[in-house]
């Protein structure tokens, strides 16, 4: 089902999310390497660190694993002002990028950190059984990839359907359109082939959020591929996806009020 939601509904769930937690305290650990030390490669090295921010006066708290946009090329982590102070853990990761790394490092190196919040986020206080994985654009497409190709969370013992949720905002679902840049083809032309993660659907999938910026705002056809991915999705046999297009909003900007929404859905999933 496809819900479009316009500036008024936004609003009302941004105050649904502002809760009376001012008593929490919060804080960031900076830069983790989520790599093993025997690696030699320096820009791996460099590039595969996060953040990890959280509250720490609470227990057995959601983790939200965030990858950032920028087209696989570019971007820094960073944490969203609008998932702090929300009672959730968020990690922040960075991962290496095109054309330095070529594909599919940089979904090997999101792997590596949803990896390392199973096997690390209980030593902050978060529950290894509340994890959520999501990003925005380029950092969508890298949750999906994770979630929905299991191979990727297998090489380090990890069950992908043990993810609680996975949120998306606006990723891609077909092969990413840098990956066809790295093979010398129009970026333009959709391609499915196993760099797609709608051709990982499956069923018995984590529960997956999609969303998406106005259909008439946003990248090209961004919207049509996530609700290519639902259908199918639904098709295989999951109940629990959800698209939302956010009527008035592109794709830069539907970022923020995503996040609003991910927080809703994360309290319905996390009790």
């Amino acid at each position: 089902m496809k819900l479009i939601l316009n500036i008024a509904i936004w609003c009302f769930a941004v105050s649904m999310t502002a809760q009376d937690i001012s008593l929490v305290k919060y804080t960031t650990e900076e830069d983790i390497a989520y790599i093993g030390s025997t690696t030699k490669d320096i820009y791996r090295n460099e590039r595969c660190k996060l953040d990890v921010y959280y509250p720490t006066d609470m227990k057995d708290f959601p983790t939200i694993v965030w990858f950032h946009g920028g087209g696989l090329e570019s971007g820094e982590k960073h944490i969203p002002k609008e998932l702090m102070d929300k009672g959730v853990a968020v990690i922040a990761v960075s991962y290496r990028l095109s054309p330095v790394a070529k594909n599919p490092a940089y979904t090997e190196d999101a792997a590596a950190a949803v990896a390392w919040a199973f096997k690390n986020i209980a030593s902050y206080g978060g529950s290894v059984n509340d994890i959520y994985v999501s990003g925005h654009s380029a950092g969508g497409y890298l949750a999906l990839m994770v979630g929905l190709d299991k191979s990727f969370l297998d090489k380090y013992g990890i069950d992908a359907d043990k993810i609680k949720g996975l949120i998306p905002i606006s990723g891609q679902t077909n092969t990413h359109y840098t990956i066809r840049k790295e093979r010398y083809l129009p970026i333009d032309i959709p391609i499915i082939d196993k760099y797609a993660p709608i051709n990982h659907a499956r069923k018995g999938i984590p529960p997956t959020l999609l969303i998406t910026g106005d259909r008439n705002l946003e990248m090209t056809a961004r919207y049509e591929e996530n609700a290519h991915l639902e259908a199918i999705l639904k098709a295989v046999g999951n109940d629990n996806v959800k698209l939302y297009e956010l009527d008035g909003f592109d794709h830069g900007s539907v970022c923020a009020p995503g996040c609003f929404l991910m927080l809703e859905w994360i309290k319905k999933y996390s009790k």
